[in-house]
């Protein structure tokens, strides 16, 4: 009995990229990749590979004395609650440059405080807001039917887009207020938080110094990229047809518009191919040089 199972394809990848970021159900998700992968059992052995896994090993840790990590609860200048997870750097923050982290559309999940964690390492006093708080919170366990990424997933679309973007405007300003750090924020975002980064930018003019954006879709209106006043850097991966359909669209309005922009497109890579905790999509020589660009983005005044 052959119990190897079938190599990890394209095809695969793509339909739960399409589950993931367009919709459909989990049950056709598995009756879709059972298909493609010669049966049920094989289909549930290789999703875990393709899905962002929230058992795995975090790279940091909130014990690590070069830091300082904790969950808190803020309140926004126009009254709204926001929960998140800050982390800094226990020497020299008062002179670390500070972002916020803006999460993919799992909401603020244990890899997005490990990023968080990785950045404040790095010298930058960083700021993970919760985007599903005004729903309670991004979820950390199932129901026992759906899991807690799913149901996060199914809240992230509900949510009202001009309040969450003013949500993220007004969270860019509380750190720009914040104790410890120095300078006008920047920004960075992933996947859903990557969209997040890009609309961020149009709306805070000033407010905002730099804009990070990994495989973002584009706004709805290019025209806003003539508000921009922040310099953005564009992250893209080549296989990600989805989002790359308007990268390019993206990327020119935002030249024609003056702002200083730099767009890489890293070539063989899937979407998320900077989250290490999805073993079939994570690139890790992609990964390594996107993050010294982003850091490098990121500490320039």
């Amino acid at each position: 009995m052959n119990n190897e199972l079938p190599p990890i394809s394209q095809a695969m990848i793509a339909m739960y990229d399409h589950f993931t970021h367009v919709g459909g159900s989990r049950r056709d998700l598995i009756t879709g990749m059972a298909r493609l992968a010669g049966g049920t059992a094989a289909a549930l052995a290789l999703l875990p590979l393709i899905e962002a896994r929230a058992d795995a090993r975090a790279l940091t840790s909130e014990a690590d004395p070069r830091i300082t990590a904790e969950r808190i609860v803020f309140t926004l200048k126009n009254g709204v609650r926001m929960a998140g997870y800050i982390a800094r750097p226990t020497r020299g923050g008062t002179r670390a440059p500070r972002a916020i982290v803006i999460h993919e559309n799992r909401g603020l999940t244990d890899h997005i405080r490990d990023v968080t964690r990785r950045l404040a390492l790095s010298g930058i006093v960083a700021l993970a807001p919760d985007f599903l708080t005004p729903l309670g919170e991004t979820p950390r366990t199932g129901n026992g039917t759906t899991s807690a990424d799913d149901i996060a997933r199914q809240l992230i679309g509900t949510l009202d887009p001009a309040q969450t973007v003013t949500n993220a405007v007004n969270t860019v300003k509380w750190l720009d207020d914040y104790s410890d750090g120095n300078g006008v924020p920047g920004a960075v975002g992933f996947c859903w938080g990557g969209g997040l980064v890009n609309n961020l930018a149009i709306a805070a003019g000033p407010a905002l110094r730099v804009g990070v954006a990994y495989y973002g879709p584009a706004p709805a209106d290019l025209s806003g990229a003539a508000r921009v006043k922040a310099r953005m850097m564009l992250h893209f991966a080549g296989l990600d047809e989805r989002i790359n359909a308007g990268a390019a669209a993206w990327a020119d309005a935002l030249k024609a518009a003056g702002v200083k922009v730099e767009a890489f497109t890293y070539p063989g890579v899937n979407h998320a191919f900077n989250n290490d905790t999805s073993a079939a999509r994570f690139d890790q020589a992609a990964a390594d040089l996107a993050w010294g660009r982003t850091l490098e983005a990121l500490k320039q005044r």
